[in-house]
């Protein structure tokens, strides 16, 4: 694929994302209790990406980490995950924040102002990084992409569900608009900037880390009342994809 054409897929499907931060509002059929079976069906799929996406992506990072500072396998394989660990906690650090700032016995309250900023702010950062790694990735095929794109069209739907909902009168007002502009600024400084492959691997690591405590908080809760098969729907035709994609590209 020439480069050209890699960056206008790019560029249409970081305005894909940039569009479901804003519209995810609009959406009503997901706002149900218990769970919409979409909002579960997305959460499969996204659990799908984790493990067949993102983990195998980070073994493959650390052979970067490796290679760029000399550090032996185990070293370079600990300070990728290590990256992965910072970003699940400072987002579940965000997540418990959240919590406190309801109250004891307050489950539906909403968190203070400063909490919210604090949280889209931090969700920027995730999706600025993401949007920056649409112009660095390592697989660029059709298949590889359209899988990469579903993933994260379903996880920023969830994710941005879950932050509308903890204060939808400000994310309807300005944090859309915050979440949208992250994720094309990010985009133009990828097409911009290009960072060295061990910071590239650092990033993804970083990044990894946070989806997996974002997909997993948004689907693991109690008080989510997911619907388990519209969840193993989705993560079980993910996965066939992605097989198949392995199978077909490998010739069996």
């Amino acid at each position: 694929m020439g480069e050209g054409a890699l960056t206008g897929i790019t560029l249409g499907m970081a305005l894909a994302f940039a569009g479901v931060h804003l519209f995810v509002g609009r959406v009503r059929f997901l706002e149900k209790t218990p769970r919409s079976r979409w909002l579960s069906f997305a959460g499969g799929v996204a659990v799908g990406y984790v493990f067949l996406h993102v983990m195998p992506e980070l073994g493959a990072h650390a052979a970067t980490f490796e290679r760029a500072t000399g550090l032996g396998a185990a070293a370079a394989e600990g300070w990728v995950y290590a990256l992965s660990l910072l970003g699940l906690a400072l987002f579940y650090g965000i997540e418990r924040a959240i919590v406190s700032s309801r109250g004891e016995g307050r489950p539906d309250a909403e968190p203070s102002d400063g909490i919210f900023w604090l949280h889209i702010g931090a969700s920027g950062l995730l999706v600025a990084i993401i949007a920056y790694l649409l112009n660095h990735r390592e697989d660029t095929s059709p298949i590889g992409l359209a899988l990469f794109f579903g993933a994260m069209v379903l996880h920023f739907v969830t994710a941005d569900f879950g932050a509308r909902s903890t204060h939808p009168a400000i994310y309807d007002r300005w944090g859309r608009w915050v979440l949208a502009g992250a994720t094309l600024l990010g985009w133009s400084t990828g097409l911009l900037v290009e960072l060295p492959q061990l910071a590239i691997g650092g990033l993804f690591a970083f990044v990894g880390g946070g989806i997996i405590l974002l997909v997993l908080k948004e689907e693991l809760p109690e008080d989510r009342q997911s619907r388990f098969l519209p969840f193993l729907s989705g993560a079980a035709l993910y996965a066939a994809l992605v097989l198949g994609e392995v199978a077909l590209t490998s010739g069996l």
